[in-house]
């Protein structure tokens, strides 16, 4: 059998990312950019104010405070109309224009507004200290015309977004979402909404794995449940194959009603490999299919949840951000000291729900009492897997393991 690494890197030896697509700005946030992205502008166009203030001539106050005549006011989005004059002001908001002949800004609220017969009145700029300059961005500071601001490959957040918009692009190509079919099996389950009856369960296997894929970057396509029938499951099997990665829950172990490996054998999905060293996680299948619209990825879990779950973290999820064009979605690994003592024993690599947690400035690792593969309960309070190799061996308090932090 495969180990976890082995497996995986069959996984990703198999998947490139997908073609870029011409995108809406408003639907790219979490994509990969796929192309260069220049200004078409100055940033800022003009120099301006970074407060609100009065614009003035640094020299009016090289003896300290002093009383200026305000010749206008000049708010974001209008531009100035008089130029400035030895001993006057112009009041002026964020972002507006700077006037002709001022060289520095002084803040509100190191200014007093005067009586007088003027309309705008006068002001006392009560600061001892204003240098050219002052609490001005000058014009293109942040970008000029033609700068490479973004590069292909970035991951687009809303900072992206916001460049973007600033430069004018509402459309960008970018890495498309990959699409992910999610099918769980078994004669047992029921809806969500359903009371089972005796020797039924609810799904929870479909609904986790739907979620856990659109958190990791897929559009998802709800398959719903899958019986124990072979012309169901060839019909389910095949609509999930139009998606760059099918992912079936349970029917891949070695019971009579596992019927899932053979159906795919059926639709031409090609055997990559089948059992892992990983608990809990062993049954794991994965295979290929080569179509005219690309190759597809089909994962077979196992109908436990928590083994489901976990073969989705460390396999399902780094295969989507292939495909998204983007290599830094596994799960994210650290080494960390045990809270308490631990005894392990297994035959297989076990990657045991834990909690990470931070006392005294140090981040400890906390096996959780896990009762097995269909304990989805405990997984509730987990925010890791705790690494342990294969083997009978007691850890102590303190002794550092290899851990991978939930998502």
């Amino acid at each position: 059998m495969l180990s976890v690494d082995e497996a995986l890197q069959q996984v990703l030896a198999r998947a490139k990312a997908k073609p870029p697509t011409l995108c809406p700005l408003g639907q790219t946030l979490g994509l990969v950019l796929a192309e260069d992205i220049s200004s078409d502008v100055d940033s800022p166009p003009h120099d301006k104010s970074v407060v609100d203030g009065y614009a003035v001539i640094a020299a009016d106050l090289a003896a300290g405070p002093a009383e200026l005549e305000i010749l206008e006011e000049v708010t974001a989005g209008a531009v100035p109309t008089r130029a400035l004059a030895r001993g006057s002001a112009i009041r002026i908001m964020t972002g507006a224009p700077i006037p002709s002949g001022a060289d520095a800004v002084v803040m509100v609220e190191q200014t007093q507004s005067l009586n007088s017969r003027n309309p705008l009145g006068r002001v006392r700029i009560a600061t001892q200290r204003v240098t050219p300059g002052q609490n001005i961005m000058r014009r293109a500071a942040s970008m000029t015309r033609g700068d490479l601001v973004l590069r292909a490959g970035v991951t687009i957040r809303s900072v992206e977004i916001g460049v973007l918009a600033e430069v004018g692009r509402t459309e960008v190509r970018a890495v498309g979402r990959p699409t992910l079919a999610v099918l769980p099996t078994g004669n047992e389950l029921v809806s969500p909404g359903e009371t089972p009856a005796a020797g039924q369960i609810r799904n929870s296997n479909g609904p986790i794995l739907l979620a856990a894929a659109r958190t990791a970057g897929a559009v998802v396509v709800d398959l719903g449940i899958a019986r124990d029938d072979r012309v169901q499951l060839r019909d389910l099997i095949a609509r999930g194959l139009e998606s760059d990665i099918l992912v079936i829950s349970g029917g891949v172990s070695a019971g009579v009603l596992d019927l899932v490996p053979g159906v795919l054998a059926e639709l031409g999905v090609r055997q990559i490999f089948h059992k892992i060293q990983l608990k809990p996680g062993k049954p794991l299948w994965f295979g290929s299919l080569a179509s005219a619209a690309g190759e597809r990825f089909v994962f077979g879990l196992p109908g436990n949840p928590v083994s489901s779950l976990v073969c989705f973290e460390l396999f399902v999820r780094p295969l989507i951000g292939r495909l998204a064009g983007c290599d830094n979605t596994a799960l994210e690994e650290l080494a960390a000291p045990l809270a308490i003592d631990y005894t392990h024993r297994g035959d297989r690599p076990t990657y045991h729900p834990a909690r990470l947690s931070t006392i005294d400035n140090r981040t400890l690792i906390e096996p959780l009492r896990w009762r097995g593969s269909g304990d989805l309960r405990t997984l509730v309070e987990a925010n890791a897997l705790a690494c342990f190799p294969p083997g009978e061996r007691a850890f102590r308090a303190g002794e550092t393991i290899r851990v991978l932090r939930l998502p």
